[in-house]
Protein backbone atom coordinates (compact mmCIF):
# COMPACT_ATOMS: atom_id res chain seq x y z
CA UNK A 1 0.00 0.00 0.00
CA UNK A 2 1.49 3.64 -1.20
CA UNK A 3 0.51 6.05 1.07
CA UNK A 4 0.28 9.45 0.22
CA UNK A 5 0.51 11.98 3.42
CA UNK A 6 -1.31 15.78 3.57
CA UNK A 7 -0.38 18.41 5.62
CA UNK A 8 -3.30 20.38 6.44
CA UNK A 9 -7.48 20.10 5.53
CA UNK A 10 -7.53 23.97 4.57
CA UNK A 11 -8.74 25.38 0.63
CA UNK A 12 -5.54 23.03 -0.85
CA UNK A 13 -5.32 20.26 1.18
CA UNK A 14 -9.36 19.71 0.74
CA UNK A 15 -9.45 19.99 -2.59
CA UNK A 16 -6.09 17.68 -2.88
CA UNK A 17 -8.03 15.03 -0.60
CA UNK A 18 -11.05 15.00 -3.43
CA UNK A 19 -9.44 14.40 -6.39
CA UNK A 20 -6.39 11.89 -5.41
CA UNK A 21 -9.22 9.80 -3.63
CA UNK A 22 -11.10 9.76 -7.12
CA UNK A 23 -7.85 9.28 -8.68
CA UNK A 24 -6.07 6.92 -6.97
CA UNK A 25 -7.07 3.02 -6.17
CA UNK A 26 -8.12 2.51 -2.54
CA UNK A 27 -6.57 -0.85 -3.08
CA UNK A 28 -3.29 0.82 -3.80
CA UNK A 29 -3.19 3.68 -2.20
CA UNK A 30 -3.73 5.18 0.82
CA UNK A 31 -4.50 8.83 2.05
CA UNK A 32 -4.24 10.49 5.29
CA UNK A 33 -4.90 14.24 6.31
CA UNK A 34 -3.80 15.59 9.43
CA UNK A 35 -4.60 19.23 10.51
CA UNK A 36 -4.94 20.36 14.46
CA UNK A 37 -8.59 20.87 14.75
CA UNK A 38 -11.89 20.12 12.90
CA UNK A 39 -12.53 23.61 12.11
CA UNK A 40 -12.80 24.68 8.18
CA UNK A 41 -13.05 28.50 8.15
CA UNK A 42 -14.09 30.24 4.62
CA UNK A 43 -11.47 32.95 5.04
CA UNK A 44 -12.52 35.02 2.65
CA UNK A 45 -15.49 35.60 4.82
CA UNK A 46 -13.34 37.28 7.50
CA UNK A 47 -13.52 40.86 5.89
CA UNK A 48 -17.04 40.25 5.90
CA UNK A 49 -17.49 39.91 9.82
CA UNK A 50 -16.20 43.58 11.08
CA UNK A 51 -19.00 45.50 9.32
CA UNK A 52 -21.85 42.69 10.33
CA UNK A 53 -22.62 41.62 6.68
CA UNK A 54 -21.63 37.99 8.11
CA UNK A 55 -22.26 36.06 11.23
CA UNK A 56 -18.96 34.85 12.71
CA UNK A 57 -20.62 31.20 12.55
CA UNK A 58 -20.89 31.71 9.42
CA UNK A 59 -17.23 30.79 8.14
CA UNK A 60 -17.22 27.66 9.95
CA UNK A 61 -17.91 24.46 9.22
CA UNK A 62 -16.63 20.57 9.90
CA UNK A 63 -13.31 19.94 7.77
CA UNK A 64 -14.53 16.27 8.52
CA UNK A 65 -18.12 17.20 6.12
CA UNK A 66 -15.78 18.19 2.85
CA UNK A 67 -13.32 15.46 3.23
CA UNK A 68 -14.82 12.09 0.67
CA UNK A 69 -15.35 8.49 1.99
CA UNK A 70 -11.88 6.43 1.78
CA UNK A 71 -9.28 9.15 3.40
CA UNK A 72 -8.25 9.31 6.91
CA UNK A 73 -8.42 12.35 8.78
CA UNK A 74 -6.19 12.79 11.65
CA UNK A 75 -7.05 15.48 14.09
CA UNK A 76 -3.51 16.61 15.65
CA UNK A 77 -0.98 19.20 15.16
CA UNK A 78 2.55 18.76 13.50
CA UNK A 79 5.25 19.05 15.44
CA UNK A 80 8.12 18.45 12.43
CA UNK A 81 9.03 16.76 9.40
CA UNK A 82 11.72 14.45 9.13
CA UNK A 83 12.13 14.56 5.62
CA UNK A 84 15.33 12.15 5.33
CA UNK A 85 13.07 9.75 6.84
CA UNK A 86 9.86 10.44 5.10
CA UNK A 87 8.22 10.44 8.63
CA UNK A 88 6.15 13.10 10.07
CA UNK A 89 5.84 13.74 13.94
CA UNK A 90 2.80 14.57 15.60
CA UNK A 91 1.85 16.48 18.36
CA UNK A 92 -0.25 13.52 19.99
CA UNK A 93 2.40 11.14 19.87
CA UNK A 94 1.79 9.78 16.63
CA UNK A 95 4.82 9.01 13.65
CA UNK A 96 3.38 8.80 10.54
CA UNK A 97 5.40 7.28 7.53
CA UNK A 98 4.39 8.46 4.04
CA UNK A 99 5.77 7.46 0.67
CA UNK A 100 4.88 11.26 -1.01
CA UNK A 101 4.10 14.14 1.39
CA UNK A 102 1.72 16.94 0.31
CA UNK A 103 2.07 19.93 2.07
CA UNK A 104 -1.26 22.17 2.21
CA UNK A 105 -0.48 23.94 5.61
CA UNK A 106 -0.77 27.55 4.75
CA UNK A 107 0.28 30.93 6.57
CA UNK A 108 -0.63 32.08 9.79
CA UNK A 109 -0.21 36.14 11.00
CA UNK A 110 2.17 37.15 13.28
CA UNK A 111 1.33 40.06 15.24
CA UNK A 112 3.64 38.83 17.67
CA UNK A 113 6.71 39.36 15.47
CA UNK A 114 6.43 43.56 15.21
CA UNK A 115 6.87 45.21 19.02
CA UNK A 116 3.89 46.81 20.50
CA UNK A 117 1.20 45.00 18.10
CA UNK A 118 -0.03 41.77 19.94
CA UNK A 119 2.27 42.77 23.44
CA UNK A 120 0.72 46.06 23.40
CA UNK A 121 -1.83 47.31 25.36
CA UNK A 122 -3.99 48.36 22.65
CA UNK A 123 -4.30 44.87 21.07
CA UNK A 124 -7.87 44.20 20.37
CA UNK A 125 -9.05 47.34 22.30
CA UNK A 126 -7.76 50.03 19.70
CA UNK A 127 -5.41 47.72 17.39
CA UNK A 128 -7.28 45.22 15.32
CA UNK A 129 -6.39 42.72 12.92
CA UNK A 130 -9.50 40.84 10.36
CA UNK A 131 -7.32 37.80 9.52
CA UNK A 132 -7.89 35.80 12.40
CA UNK A 133 -11.77 35.02 13.14
CA UNK A 134 -11.42 36.26 16.87
CA UNK A 135 -9.96 39.01 15.39
CA UNK A 136 -12.53 40.40 12.88
CA UNK A 137 -15.63 39.60 15.38
CA UNK A 138 -13.29 41.99 17.77
CA UNK A 139 -13.19 44.55 15.14
CA UNK A 140 -17.13 44.62 14.65
CA UNK A 141 -17.58 45.51 18.20
CA UNK A 142 -14.96 48.30 18.00
CA UNK A 143 -16.58 49.63 14.82
CA UNK A 144 -19.96 49.66 16.15
CA UNK A 145 -18.49 52.03 19.01
CA UNK A 146 -16.67 54.05 16.58
CA UNK A 147 -17.72 58.12 16.17
CA UNK A 148 -14.67 59.52 14.43
CA UNK A 149 -10.84 60.02 14.57
CA UNK A 150 -8.71 58.82 12.76
CA UNK A 151 -8.43 55.41 10.99
CA UNK A 152 -4.93 53.85 9.44
CA UNK A 153 -5.28 50.37 7.83
CA UNK A 154 -1.85 49.35 7.55
CA UNK A 155 -0.27 46.52 5.90
CA UNK A 156 3.28 45.28 7.73
CA UNK A 157 4.88 43.42 4.81
CA UNK A 158 4.51 41.22 1.93
CA UNK A 159 3.65 38.42 1.50
CA UNK A 160 0.19 38.18 3.18
CA UNK A 161 -2.75 36.09 2.07
CA UNK A 162 -5.04 37.66 0.09
CA UNK A 163 -2.95 40.46 -0.92
CA UNK A 164 -6.01 42.45 -2.03
CA UNK A 165 -8.24 42.35 1.31
CA UNK A 166 -6.41 45.46 3.04
CA UNK A 167 -8.04 47.36 0.34
CA UNK A 168 -11.61 45.62 0.53
CA UNK A 169 -11.36 46.90 3.83
CA UNK A 170 -10.47 50.38 3.44
CA UNK A 171 -13.21 50.60 0.72
CA UNK A 172 -15.64 49.01 2.53
CA UNK A 173 -14.94 50.85 5.96
CA UNK A 174 -15.31 53.91 4.05
CA UNK A 175 -18.26 52.91 2.95
CA UNK A 176 -19.48 51.67 6.54
CA UNK A 177 -19.17 55.19 7.41
CA UNK A 178 -20.94 57.17 4.85
CA UNK A 179 -24.04 54.91 5.19
CA UNK A 180 -23.85 55.78 9.19
CA UNK A 181 -23.47 59.48 8.28
CA UNK A 182 -20.20 59.78 10.04
CA UNK A 183 -17.56 59.60 6.82
CA UNK A 184 -17.31 63.65 7.31
CA UNK A 185 -15.76 63.00 11.11
CA UNK A 186 -13.25 59.98 10.03
CA UNK A 187 -10.06 60.64 8.37
CA UNK A 188 -8.86 57.58 6.54
CA UNK A 189 -5.20 56.42 5.30
CA UNK A 190 -4.08 53.78 4.17
CA UNK A 191 -0.96 52.82 5.11
CA UNK A 192 1.68 50.38 2.80
CA UNK A 193 5.39 49.06 2.42
CA UNK A 194 4.31 49.37 -1.37
CA UNK A 195 5.06 52.39 -2.96
CA UNK A 196 1.60 52.52 -4.92
CA UNK A 197 -1.86 50.81 -3.44
CA UNK A 198 -0.99 47.87 -5.00
CA UNK A 199 2.35 45.43 -6.76
CA UNK A 200 1.54 45.66 -10.18
CA UNK A 201 1.62 49.43 -12.10
CA UNK A 202 -1.96 48.85 -14.07
CA UNK A 203 -3.80 47.55 -11.00
CA UNK A 204 -2.02 49.98 -8.53
CA UNK A 205 -3.12 53.23 -11.04
CA UNK A 206 -6.69 51.89 -10.67
CA UNK A 207 -6.74 51.35 -7.63
CA UNK A 208 -4.39 54.31 -6.48
CA UNK A 209 -7.00 56.64 -8.34
CA UNK A 210 -10.20 54.88 -6.57
CA UNK A 211 -8.70 55.81 -3.21
CA UNK A 212 -8.34 59.46 -4.13
CA UNK A 213 -12.16 59.61 -5.53
CA UNK A 214 -12.95 57.99 -2.01
CA UNK A 215 -10.87 60.74 -0.10
CA UNK A 216 -8.77 58.30 1.55
CA UNK A 217 -4.61 59.08 2.38
CA UNK A 218 -2.27 56.88 0.75
CA UNK A 219 0.84 56.36 3.09
CA UNK A 220 3.32 54.64 0.42
CA UNK A 221 6.85 53.19 0.97
CA UNK A 222 5.95 52.66 5.27
CA UNK A 223 7.64 50.40 6.73
CA UNK A 224 6.42 49.66 10.01
CA UNK A 225 8.80 48.96 12.97
CA UNK A 226 6.11 48.91 16.11
CA UNK A 227 3.74 50.63 17.14
CA UNK A 228 3.65 53.24 20.33
CA UNK A 229 0.66 52.09 22.64
CA UNK A 230 1.69 55.35 24.50
CA UNK A 231 1.48 58.04 21.85
CA UNK A 232 -1.04 55.57 19.62
CA UNK A 233 1.42 55.99 16.67
CA UNK A 234 2.45 53.88 14.26
CA UNK A 235 6.54 53.98 14.19
CA UNK A 236 8.27 53.53 10.41
CA UNK A 237 11.58 52.19 10.37
CA UNK A 238 12.94 55.77 8.42
CA UNK A 239 11.67 57.46 11.54
CA UNK A 240 8.31 58.70 10.58
CA UNK A 241 5.16 58.92 12.46
CA UNK A 242 0.84 58.20 12.17
CA UNK A 243 -1.32 58.66 15.11
CA UNK A 244 -4.12 56.67 15.25
CA UNK A 245 -7.83 56.49 16.87
CA UNK A 246 -8.46 53.01 15.58
CA UNK A 247 -5.44 50.74 13.85
CA UNK A 248 -6.46 47.82 11.24
CA UNK A 249 -3.08 46.21 11.00
CA UNK A 250 -2.40 43.48 8.53
CA UNK A 251 0.44 41.99 10.61
CA UNK A 252 3.93 39.81 8.70
CA UNK A 253 2.65 36.63 7.50
CA UNK A 254 5.03 33.51 8.11
CA UNK A 255 4.86 29.77 7.20
CA UNK A 256 3.52 27.47 10.07
CA UNK A 257 6.00 26.33 12.56
CA UNK A 258 6.64 22.92 12.04
CA UNK A 259 7.85 23.86 8.42
CA UNK A 260 10.14 26.28 10.26
CA UNK A 261 11.24 23.58 12.90
CA UNK A 262 11.66 21.33 10.32
CA UNK A 263 14.03 23.28 8.11
CA UNK A 264 11.94 23.21 4.80
CA UNK A 265 11.00 26.44 4.93
CA UNK A 266 13.08 30.10 3.64
CA UNK A 267 13.53 32.78 5.84
CA UNK A 268 9.85 33.45 6.42
CA UNK A 269 8.99 29.99 6.80
CA UNK A 270 7.96 28.97 3.50
CA UNK A 271 8.94 26.03 1.23
CA UNK A 272 11.02 26.99 -1.77
CA UNK A 273 9.26 24.38 -4.76
CA UNK A 274 9.63 24.76 -8.81
CA UNK A 275 7.26 27.43 -9.30
CA UNK A 276 6.02 25.38 -12.75
CA UNK A 277 5.52 21.64 -10.92
CA UNK A 278 4.89 22.62 -7.14
CA UNK A 279 7.69 20.08 -6.23
CA UNK A 280 10.14 20.63 -3.31
CA UNK A 281 13.35 22.10 -4.40
CA UNK A 282 15.17 19.58 -1.68
CA UNK A 283 12.83 16.29 -1.35
CA UNK A 284 11.61 14.96 -4.57
CA UNK A 285 8.69 13.30 -2.56
CA UNK A 286 7.27 16.31 -1.28
CA UNK A 287 5.18 18.85 -3.09
CA UNK A 288 3.77 22.01 -1.47
CA UNK A 289 0.46 23.42 -2.70
CA UNK A 290 -1.57 26.52 -1.78
CA UNK A 291 -0.05 29.43 0.61
CA UNK A 292 2.69 26.69 1.88
CA UNK A 293 5.03 27.77 -0.67
CA UNK A 294 7.46 30.41 -2.19
CA UNK A 295 6.48 30.81 -5.44
CA UNK A 296 5.86 34.25 -6.89
CA UNK A 297 2.00 34.83 -6.54
CA UNK A 298 -0.67 35.92 -4.50
CA UNK A 299 -1.25 33.63 -1.71
CA UNK A 300 -5.12 33.13 -2.55
CA UNK A 301 -7.69 30.20 -2.92
CA UNK A 302 -7.33 30.60 -6.34
CA UNK A 303 -4.23 29.78 -6.45
CA UNK A 304 -4.56 27.34 -4.69
CA UNK A 305 -7.68 25.92 -7.00
CA UNK A 306 -6.04 26.50 -10.26
CA UNK A 307 -2.21 25.11 -8.39
CA UNK A 308 -3.93 21.94 -7.72
CA UNK A 309 -6.10 21.83 -10.89
CA UNK A 310 -2.81 21.56 -12.67
CA UNK A 311 -0.87 19.64 -10.02
CA UNK A 312 -2.98 16.69 -10.05
CA UNK A 313 -2.10 15.22 -13.38
CA UNK A 314 1.49 15.76 -12.96
CA UNK A 315 1.56 13.87 -9.87
CA UNK A 316 -0.43 10.76 -11.45
CA UNK A 317 2.26 10.90 -14.31
CA UNK A 318 5.53 11.08 -11.47
CA UNK A 319 3.89 8.27 -9.22
CA UNK A 320 3.67 5.94 -12.43
CA UNK A 321 7.44 6.84 -13.27
CA UNK A 322 6.61 9.25 -15.97
CA UNK A 323 7.89 12.64 -16.83
CA UNK A 324 5.76 15.79 -15.64
CA UNK A 325 3.88 17.44 -18.76
CA UNK A 326 1.83 20.06 -17.10
CA UNK A 327 2.96 23.33 -15.63
CA UNK A 328 1.20 25.79 -13.41
CA UNK A 329 1.53 29.53 -14.72
CA UNK A 330 1.08 31.17 -10.94
CA UNK A 331 -2.94 31.98 -11.92
CA UNK A 332 -4.76 33.80 -10.19
CA UNK A 333 -8.02 35.96 -9.63
CA UNK A 334 -9.76 37.91 -7.06
CA UNK A 335 -12.94 40.20 -6.54
CA UNK A 336 -11.88 43.39 -4.78
CA UNK A 337 -15.16 45.01 -2.60
CA UNK A 338 -14.65 48.46 -3.80
CA UNK A 339 -17.97 49.81 -1.73
CA UNK A 340 -21.45 51.06 -3.30
CA UNK A 341 -22.56 47.39 -3.86
CA UNK A 342 -19.51 47.04 -6.40
CA UNK A 343 -16.19 45.24 -6.74
CA UNK A 344 -13.32 44.96 -9.11
CA UNK A 345 -11.67 41.95 -10.54
CA UNK A 346 -8.18 41.07 -11.71
CA UNK A 347 -6.69 38.15 -13.61
CA UNK A 348 -3.59 37.68 -14.00
CA UNK A 349 -0.27 35.06 -13.28
CA UNK A 350 3.65 35.03 -12.60
CA UNK A 351 4.08 36.79 -15.83
CA UNK A 352 1.08 39.03 -16.92
CA UNK A 353 0.62 41.84 -14.73
CA UNK A 354 -3.37 42.40 -13.98
CA UNK A 355 -4.67 44.07 -17.03
CA UNK A 356 -8.14 46.05 -17.93
CA UNK A 357 -10.74 44.00 -19.90
CA UNK A 358 -13.44 41.57 -19.42
CA UNK A 359 -13.60 37.88 -17.72
CA UNK A 360 -13.79 35.01 -19.28
CA UNK A 361 -14.92 35.65 -22.40
CA UNK A 362 -14.04 38.78 -24.47
CA UNK A 363 -15.74 41.41 -25.25
CA UNK A 364 -18.94 39.47 -23.60
CA UNK A 365 -17.39 39.00 -20.00
CA UNK A 366 -19.73 39.01 -18.15
CA UNK A 367 -16.83 39.70 -15.59
CA UNK A 368 -15.35 43.47 -15.70
CA UNK A 369 -11.48 43.39 -15.29
CA UNK A 370 -10.30 46.11 -13.03
CA UNK A 371 -13.31 47.89 -13.58
CA UNK A 372 -16.37 48.28 -10.77
CA UNK A 373 -19.52 46.67 -11.35
CA UNK A 374 -22.32 45.76 -9.26
CA UNK A 375 -22.12 41.91 -10.98
CA UNK A 376 -18.55 41.87 -10.11
CA UNK A 377 -20.02 42.30 -5.88
CA UNK A 378 -22.70 39.77 -6.76
CA UNK A 379 -20.12 37.37 -7.89
CA UNK A 380 -17.68 38.04 -5.00
CA UNK A 381 -21.09 37.37 -2.63
CA UNK A 382 -21.39 34.01 -4.94
CA UNK A 383 -18.43 33.02 -4.68
CA UNK A 384 -19.24 31.62 -0.94
CA UNK A 385 -21.47 28.83 -1.77
CA UNK A 386 -19.59 27.64 -5.15
CA UNK A 387 -16.41 27.21 -2.13
CA UNK A 388 -18.19 24.78 -0.11
CA UNK A 389 -20.19 22.70 -2.92
CA UNK A 390 -17.80 23.19 -6.21
CA UNK A 391 -14.11 23.89 -5.20
CA UNK A 392 -13.88 22.27 -1.97
CA UNK A 393 -15.43 18.80 -3.32
CA UNK A 394 -12.73 19.53 -6.45
CA UNK A 395 -15.91 20.00 -9.25
CA UNK A 396 -14.73 21.94 -12.10
CA UNK A 397 -15.19 25.46 -12.23
CA UNK A 398 -16.82 27.49 -15.45
CA UNK A 399 -12.78 29.40 -15.67
CA UNK A 400 -9.83 27.98 -16.79
CA UNK A 401 -7.13 26.64 -15.44
CA UNK A 402 -4.10 28.72 -16.84
CA UNK A 403 -4.52 31.99 -17.67
CA UNK A 404 -5.55 33.09 -20.96
CA UNK A 405 -5.04 36.76 -22.88
CA UNK A 406 -8.29 36.64 -24.61
CA UNK A 407 -10.20 40.13 -23.50
CA UNK A 408 -7.26 41.64 -21.51
CA UNK A 409 -6.14 45.04 -22.58
CA UNK A 410 -2.61 45.25 -23.35
CA UNK A 411 -1.38 48.43 -21.87
CA UNK A 412 2.17 50.41 -21.48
Amino acid sequence: MKRVLILGAGTAGTMLANHLRRELSGDEWSITVVDRDNDHHYQPGYLFIPFGMYQPDRVRKPRTRYLPPGVDFIESAVLRVRADDSEVDLENGRVLGYDWLLVASGTRPRPDLTPGMADGGLWHTKVFDFYTLEGATRLHEALEAFTGGKLLVQLTDMPIKCPVAPLEFVFLAEDWFRKRGIRHKVDITYVTPLDGAFTKPVASHELGSLLADRSIRLAPDFALERIDNDRQMIVSYDGRELPFDLLVTIPLNTGQQFVIDSGLGDENGFIPVDKATLRSIAHENIFVLGDASNIPTSKAGSVAHFSVETFVPNFLEVVNGKPMTHSFDGHANCFIESGRGQALLLDFNYDTQPLTGSYPLPAVGPMKLLGRSRLNHLGKLAFEQMYWRLLLPGHKLPVPTLMSMAGKHEEE
